[in-house]
């Protein structure tokens, strides 16, 4: 059973890498290595609009092919890194982006995992902390039967 079990993962996981790996096609690509590379290293920067969890480059849906046939064109006609994806943020806004800049727009989606996780901090400690206060205000009697009562 184990092995049935991992002879389906191993196939499954097989059939992601090889969609992704067909996910440019031959038409798309560039004749220079070097500029293909380039469209590559782009590509794998942008978000699918369609997928959403997956950048151009690993994408078969059409929006993220157009995309790619668009980067390859822009590169061919001589469009640095920085004008393609100034091009294409204007165009589809800063979600496109898969790793998005820091910015004073998004200040508050870059701060708000570490403030939760710092209130989360300070409440677990005021909590702890109020308990411990508590106990010490019982006296040794009242201790013991709040020990029987909650069973520790």
């Amino acid at each position: 059973m184990r092995r049935m079990i991992k002879a389906a993962a191993l196939a499954v996981l097989g059939a992601v890498q090889a969609r992704r790996v067909l996910a440019v096609t031959a038409d798309e690509q560039l004749a220079d290595p070097r500029l293909e590379a380039r469209a590559r290293g782009l590509s794998a920067q942008l978000r699918c609009l369609v997928c959403q969890n997956e950048s151009i480059d690993e994408s078969n849906a059409d929006l993220a092919k157009d995309l790619r046939v668009l980067i390859r064109d822009q590169i061919s006609a001589g469009k640095s890194d920085g004008e393609i994806m100034d091009y294409l943020v204007s165009r589809y806004g800063e979600f496109v982006l898969l790793k998005p800049v820091f910015s004073a727009r998004n200040l508050v989606l870059w701060v708000t995992p570490f403030a939760v996780l710092l209130l989360a901090g300070a409440a677990a400690w005021r909590s702890r902390r109020d308990r411990a206060v508590a106990e010490e205000a019982l006296t040794p009697e009242e201790q013991a039967k709040l020990k029987d009562l909650i069973g520790s």
